[in-house]
């Protein structure tokens, strides 16, 4: 009788398995992936070698809207008073389903695609957290749909969202007050990671705002009692925020970088700076840890005699999770299967493991079950939230390098300029397009999907958090 049981168990999953078959459509979009592989992978690959950081991705900008046009799309340039963000559209009419895109680079994490830390150039930016690839990866994305509506095989609206700065001051933010997703009924997204899964986890809420303290220069040692220090303030402020930590919800961060503490030993500073930033998986939770925080600058400034300024940056929302999306393209990479790596590949990422203390076991190009969403995850933020409180969101992460690798670090960079990064970025591809696919054929998938979206927004009215035109470096 078990293993009668056992029989039936396995026929049951085989006939599950082959229920899931690609489509005639769904080959077509794989097909249109290949088709631009090559060119996919050299526009990732001299975004890669380009490196440029926050609103200053002019040549990278450049290189995915010029490739948008190229293939027929329309594109859009500057929008939102920023120089290098743009919008590819194709189509008319409903659905109108778009696809973001990223593109800066970090400061100082130069690397050659060797798998120990190795800078192309020292003290320059690199691809610590694999944008080259996610632009590149979303337009593929774009123009693969773009060649299906072109076709008459689907109707409606592919837009593709070109977004700089995601890693310094959040540029969707000043995109969405723009009101550029107003008319877009689902948004779809990626991101690189060290696995495949559909990404239904939320992230965190943060704030970023910069203090700086003004002071009385004086000689250090002749006549310091006629200097007030600004330093002393900012040593004030950051043992301030130090002892707070002990008092805030343990979902709560709180980093700052001092830019300015002073120039010289012998002069009591006049002037000092420090960039703070606060986070927490809930904004109702940030805010009035924020709040504290930026009062205790003004205490800061009161024991040392000084005055303070404080700017904000921007703020942004926590991502807003939507599990109906998350099933659509979890379907979608159970269809594409694992991505299989080479010998040679699998020793490129287990010496990587080596060289940053990790276990040494290579890549995991498996497709992960959909997990729960985690109430309260830890992790990284993204200006991604911003855009999904405003237009529902479907999220996926796609291997770009091995197992444990730290992000933001040289390693990410090592992979992104390589095979292992390109296969994630044409998989990803392939995977949100055919989940875009999927929402243009079947009406009720998108619907279920906005569904879910009023529901968990519920009378959350948003409120982008920032304050006048973007921070463009010269402007």
């Amino acid at each position: 009788m078990k293993k009668i049981s056992t029989l039936l168990l396995l026929g049951l999953v085989t006939l599950n398995l082959s229920a899931q078959k690609m489509t005639k459509d769904k080959k077509a979009v794989v097909a249109s992936v290949e088709k631009h592989k090559e060119n996919l992978i050299k526009i990732s690959d001299s975004i890669w070698a380009l490196a440029e950081t926050a609103f200053e991705e002019s040549i990278s900008a450049e290189l995915l809207a010029d490739y948008a046009e190229k293939n027929g799309m329309t594109v859009t340039r500057g929008v939102a008073n920023i120089p290098t963000a743009f919008i590819a559209t194709y189509g008319s009419g409903s659905p109108v389903i778009s696809v973001l895109g990223e593109f800066d680079a970090l400061p100082g994490l130069s690397q050659n695609t060797v798998p120990t830390k190795d800078p192309r150039f020292e003290g320059e930016p690199g691809h610590g957290c694999g944008h080259n690839m996610f632009g590149a990866a979303s337009l593929g994305a774009a123009i693969a749909i773009k060649e299906q509506i072109e076709a008459g095989t689907i109707k409606g609206t592919v837009k593709f969202f070109g977004t700089p700065a995601e890693e310094k001051y959040f540029g969707k933010v000043w995109m969405v007050e723009a009101g550029l997703w107003d008319d877009v009924d689902v948004n779809v997204s990626w991101h690189p990671a060290a696995e495949i899964e559909a990404d239904v986890q939320t992230g965190l809420a943060l704030v970023d705002f910069m203090v700086e303290f003004y002071g009385q220069a004086a000689h250090a040692s002749a006549d310091p009692w006629n200097g007030r220090s600004a330093s002393d303030a900012l040593e004030l402020y950051t043992t301030g925020i130090n002892y707070y930590r002990e008092h805030i919800r343990p979902t709560s961060r709180i980093h700052y970088h001092i830019q300015d503490g002073g120039q010289v030993v012998n002069v009591v500073p006049d002037y000092s700076r420090l960039w703070v930033r606060v986070r927490d998986p809930k904004r109702e939770v940030l805010l009035p840890t924020f709040e504290r925080v930026k009062a205790m600058a003004e205490g800061a400034a009161i024991m040392a005699n000084v005055e303070y300024k404080y700017s904000l940056i921007s703020g942004i929302y926590e991502t807003l999770v939507n599990r109906e999306g998350g099933k659509i393209m979890q379907n979608n990479l159970e269809l594409l299967g694992p991505i299989t790596y080479t010998a040679e590949e699998e020793t490129y990422g287990k010496a990587i493991q080596e060289a940053t203390g990790k276990p040494q076991v290579g890549m995991d190009g498996a497709v992960h079950p959909l997990k729960e969403t985690e109430a309260l995850p830890g992790g990284g933020s993204t200006d991604v939230g911003d855009v999904s409180w405003n237009v529902p969101n479907i999220n996926l992460g796609v291997t770009v390098a091995p197992k444990d690798t730290p992000w933001h670090s040289w390693a990410v960079v090592a992979c992104g300029g390589m095979s292992i990064g390109h296969k994630g970025m044409i998989y990803a591809s392939k995977a949100m397009g055919m989940t875009m696919l999927d929402l243009f054929e079947d009406p009720k998938l998108v619907e279920k999907v906005k569904a879910e979206y009023k529901t968990r927004k519920g009378d959350v009215k948003y409120e982008a958090m920032i304050d006048g035109l973007p921070p463009i470096p010269g402007k």
